[in-house]
Formats: C-alpha cells, sequence, structure tokens
C-alpha cells in the first residue's frame, strides 16, 4: 500500500467528484418517500459495480426505487417478471431461423439494458435463476456459438419475497452470493405513509429528472477504487469474514455449530468495495471502520449458512454479524 497518498488531496478530490450524489438523492426523494436506507445501498450497488437484492413484502417501493433511478441516471431499464413457467430464453434470448436470409439470427433477450429489475426472483426454478449466473458474474451472455458482452453499466436489482410465502423457491448459494447486497426492507413510519398517501393521490405522481450519464457513473466508479483504504482497515475487514467461518477464534464458540459456512473471498471483496463506496457518498476520500460496520449487514447477511441448530435456537445470520461486529477489535 502506498504511503504517500496525500489525503487532503485526495478528500478535496472526493468532494469534487461526488457533488453528483446529492443530486441524485435529491432526485430519488422526490419519488420515494423514506427508506433512506435502500436509497444508500442502490447508490453503493451502482458505484461499486455489484448487483442488489432486495427482500421485503410486496408494496414497499422496490420496483419504483429502480425506474427510478434509471431515470436520473438516464439509462436503458427493463424490467423481467420471473414466474414459475419462465424459460431461460426469455431472459438472454435465443436463435431465431429468418426464412429471408435462410440462416438463424440472434434475438437479444431482455437482460441487454443497463439496469435490471428481476422481480420476485425466487418465484422462476433454478434453471433460469442460473442463467443470470454469467451476466451477474461475467457481464456478458451466450447464445448459441457467440458471447455478447453486456451494456455498462450493468446492475441486477432482484426482489424477492419473503421465503414463508406461497410458491416461493429459495435461491441457490452460487446465485445468492453473486449479489453484493441483500437489503431487507421494513414498512414506513407512520408520517411518511402519510406523504406516500399525498403522492399517489396528488393529480401528478411525481418524477424524477435525468440529471447524470451513464459515462458519468463509470467515471465515478475509477474514482471509488481511489478512496484511500488503511491497512489496518483491511484486517479489520479480513478478521470480520474470518470470524464468520472460525468464529471459535475470535471467544464466539458459542456460533461454531450455528454456522455451516461462512463468506467467501467474494465477501472480502464486497466489503471493502462497499465501504469505499460508503466513504464516497460520505464525501471522503479514507475508509474508516465505522463505513465497514456501516454496510456489514447487507454484505454478509446472505453470505452466512446457518445450521439446523441455528434455526431450532431462533439464531439469525442478523444476530451473528452484531455479534462479531462487536467483539472483533476495531482499529
Amino acid at each position: 500500500m502506498d504511503q504517500t497518498v496525500d489525503i487532503k488531496e485526495l478528500n478535496e478530490r472526493i468532494k469534487q467528484e461526488s457533488s453528483f450524489v446529492d443530486l441524485l438523492t435529491i432526485e430519488m426523494n422526490k419519488v420515494i418517500v423514506g427508506q433512506k436506507h435502500l436509497i444508500e445501498s442502490l447508490l453503493i450497488g451502482l458505484l461499486s459495480d455489484g448487483h442488489i437484492l432486495l427482500e421485503g413484502v410486496p408494496g414497499l417501493a422496490k420496483t419504483l426505487a429502480i425506474t427510478t433511478l434509471s431515470k436520473a441516471v438516464s439509462a436503458d431499464f427493463s424490467r423481467i417478471q420471473f414466474t414459475p413457467d419462465l424459460l431461460p430464453a426469455d431472459l438472454l434470448g435465443t436463435m431465431i431461423y429468418s426464412q429471408k436470409n435462410e440462416e438463424f439470427v440472434v434475438k437479444k433477450g431482455p437482460i441487454f439494458t443497463n439496469f435490471v429489475l428481476a422481480d420476485e426472483i425466487n418465484r422462476a426454478p433454478a434453471k433460469v435463476q442460473s442463467a443470470l449466473l454469467e451476466s451477474m458474474q461475467e457481464r456478458q451472455v451466450t447464445i448459441g456459438d457467440h458471447t455478447y458482452p453486456l451494456p455498462k453499466p450493468f446492475l441486477v436489482m432482484a426482489t424477492q419475497n419473503p421465503i414463508e410465502q406461497e410458491g416461493t423457491y429459495p435461491l441457490p448459494e452460487a446465485q445468492v452470493d453473486r449479489f453484493m447486497l441483500k437489503v431487507v426492507l421494513d414498512y414506513p413510519q407512520k408520517t411518511e405513509e402519510q406523504m406516500i398517501i399525498r403522492h399517489n393521490l396528488a393529480q401528478k405522481f411525481p418524477e424524477a429528472n435525468s440529471i447524470i450519464k451513464p459515462e458519468d457513473i463509470l467515471r465515478a466508479r475509477q474514482v471509488v477504487k481511489d478512496v484511500y483504504m488503511d491497512e489496518k482497515i483491511e484486517k479489520y475487514i479480513v478478521d470480520i469474514v474470518f470470524a464468520t467461518r472460525f468464529p471459535e477464534q475470535y471467544d464466539l464458540e458459542k456460533f461454531k455449530d450455528m454456522i455451516s459456512y461462512g463468506g467467501s473471498p467474494r465477501a472480502s471483496i464486497s466489503l471493502s468495495m462497499a465501504a469505499k463506496a460508503y466513504a464516497f457518498i460520505k464525501r471522503r476520500g479514507y475508509v474508516i471502520p465505522e463505513d465497514v460496520r456501516a454496510v456489514c449487514h447487507d454484505v454478509l447477511r446472505h453470505r452466512i449458512g446457518l445450521s439446523y441448530e441455528a434455526e431450532a435456537n431462533d439464531v439469525t445470520s442478523e444476530e451473528i454479524i452484531s455479534e462479531i461486529l462487536n467483539t472483533v477489535e476495531v482499529p
């Protein structure tokens, strides 16, 4: 790590470069009432090139949030409703025989866009969900013999209903791990709900304006990578992730039989990127432990496998993460 980083100069640069974050937030807030955490998470995903999984009961503005974001960023957007009879070709596209040219031509599917809303992703069977894997990880799609790159930026925001609901399939672990953040949404406050009623009964529903372009996002991503992260913070992140794998090494013996598997190296990468993006949103040129703690639950909650014992004792991954954050030494 280069110790000659000029923090003051970096801070000034990040302050300038991150000015659009406030504008984006203002535009989003015009349409979305409350849900501050959701808007922040969307920005983190966008700035760190990570996909987002949203969980919550229907009607919490999950779809509205991503349509508003795509409008503000003036990017292409497509919404795919996942159903039990959906096929991979409905997502990726397929080869169609053209009688005029007497050959097969590729008809690209709705995945070829900047923002994809995979609505109720856990209502489709595993073969459809696995069709998403290549596009989410490699940012490309293979149809027939050819591989096609996806447009940049490319962000999948998937929504899922809580698993207890009828007609849902749990997502495969490999798929869940591809999501950088899993955000759990809750009901709005009373005053917020009043505002929501007003918005929806007004003559004209508020709309976001286009304020930045996709290129601006790509440039901002490069700047986010420049946010300074000290070696102590790196060690802190590694300690947190290792505590999910070997809790007994961190005085957390009680979780040894509760965790069937911990976070993979992808968890450490996501935690670092999300912490940098969070610092950027807060208009700071360096990462502090608070940034790591702020994004930790969203990055890790879907990456900790719970054993039967944990389920029998009603232990959730939320509690495990909170306990790890309270136990692991803060630099």
